[in-house]
C-alpha cells in the first residue's frame, strides 16, 4: 500500500490560514490527504463544514512523505481519508518517512526529531 500511495496524487486541503490541513494526535502532526473529491466531501460533512469552499492542492504521496513531512515541527505523518472506514495512516517511522525525521530510529543511531532539534 505504501508504494501505491507514494505514486498516487492525493488532495490536500488548505486550512483557514492557507497552510496544508493538519491535525495533531498523540504528539504527531498528521497532514490530512484525501484520495478523491468524494473522500474530501465526506470529511467536510463529518466536520460540519460542508457549506464552505474547500481549497486544496494535488500532491504526490511521495512528495508529502519525503518533502512536506520533514518540514513539520516535530514528528509528522500523513493521514489518508481521515474519518472514513477506509482511512489509513503513514506514521513517522523508518521506511515511510526519511530517516532523519523517523521517530523509531532515534535510539539506534538515526536522527529522530529530538536529536535533530538539539543539533
Amino acid at each position: 500500500m505504501l508504494g501505491e500511495f507514494r505514486r498516487t496524487a492525493v488532495l490536500v486541503p488548505f486550512d483557514e490560514a492557507g497552510s496544508l490541513w493538519t491535525a495533531d494526535f498523540n504528539g504527531v502532526r498528521w497532514i490530512c490527504a484525501f484520495s478523491d473529491d468524494e473522500a474530501l466531501a465526506r470529511f467536510a460533512v463529518a466536520r460540519g463544514d460542508a457549506g464552505r469552499e474547500w481549497a486544496y492542492r494535488t500532491v504526490l504521496g511521495a512528495r508529502l512523505l519525503d518533502v512536506m513531512v520533514p518540514m513539520l515541527p516535530g514528528p509528522g505523518g500523513v493521514a489518508l481519508d481521515a474519518g472514513s472506514a477506509d482511512g489509513m495512516v503513514f506514521p513517522p517511522v523508518a521506511g515511510i518517512v526519511p530517516d532523519e525525521v523517523a521517530v523509531d530510529i532515534g535510539e539506534t543511531g538515526g536522527r529522530g526529531h529530538d536529536e535533530r532539534e538539539r543539533a
